[in-house]
């Protein structure tokens, strides 16, 4: 078996985050809108095992979501 396939990276895409106390967080019910520090356009960013590794932005085809990396970021030393 190929090294590489036995490598396990967890993936996250962050549309946007807030701050919340977590008594408004309990009393939300179904379909709730929580604000986020993002506006439409802003770029999602990416995470590989909690650590930022690019930008990108939602792209909807044939009724699909998917992620477009539009920037890689660079480790800096």
């Amino acid at each position: 078996m190929n090294t590489l396939d036995t490598i396990e990276v967890d993936i996250a895409v962050e549309l946007g985050a807030t701050t919340m106390p977590i008594h408004h967080l309990l009393r939300m019910g179904r379909g709730a809108v929580i604000e986020l520090d993002t506006k439409e356009n802003d770029p999602l960013r990416v995470y590989a095992n909690n650590r930022l590794i690019a930008h990108g932005e939602v792209k909807v085809e044939d009724g699909r979501l998917s992620v477009e990396i539009t920037e890689k970021i660079f480790k800096r030393s």
